[in-house]
């Protein structure tokens, strides 16, 4: 077991981890933040996207004891963000979201894109969803919604 110290969401959190926890599970299990989910455990579906030091990240690839003095941000922790606020506005008004399992994780992907580069391109885009597993939509209602929440 050892100590880390994480900012999750703005808050400083100091916390005893094994060797063996990801950050999945820190989030999920021992912060409560349930947004982000775990899909396939290998990185691979992106529903447990979470932007660590202002990148996307998929969470249950990285080790908790790697995290020590990072910032994380969650789902939750973009509530107050204005970019969020726009992609989950048009994810409901354009049809971008259907079962909601994978929302979390492409909302995530998309504001962290988005805060880098405000003005994406289609393949830029595509690139920062490319981790994100979606079986419900097809993906087009999501480049719709992100393409919408573009033009407000």
């Amino acid at each position: 077991m050892s100590t880390i110290k994480i900012k999750v969401n703005g808050q400083l959190v100091e916390t005893r981890v094994k060797g063996n926890m990801r950050l999945l599970d820190l989030v999920r299990d021992q912060l409560h933040l349930t947004a982000t989910k775990e899909g396939c455990a290998v990185g691979e579906c992106g529903a447990c996207t979470v932007i660590m030091n202002g990148d996307a990240v998929c969470s249950c690839l990285v080790l908790a004891e790697q995290c020590h003095d990072a910032e994380i941000t969650t789902l939750e922790g973009l509530n107050d963000n204005p970019v969020a606020q726009k992609l989950q506005k048009a994810f409901v008004e354009q049809g971008g979201v259907q079962c909601g399992f994978c929302t979390p994780g492409v909302l995530v992907s998309t504001t962290a894109l988005l805060e880098k580069e405000p003005h994406p391109t289609d393949e830029q885009i595509k690139d920062a969803l490319e981790g994100n597993i979606c079986r419900c939509t097809g993906y087009q209602p999501i480049m719709d919604s992100i393409h919408y929440a573009l033009k407000s």
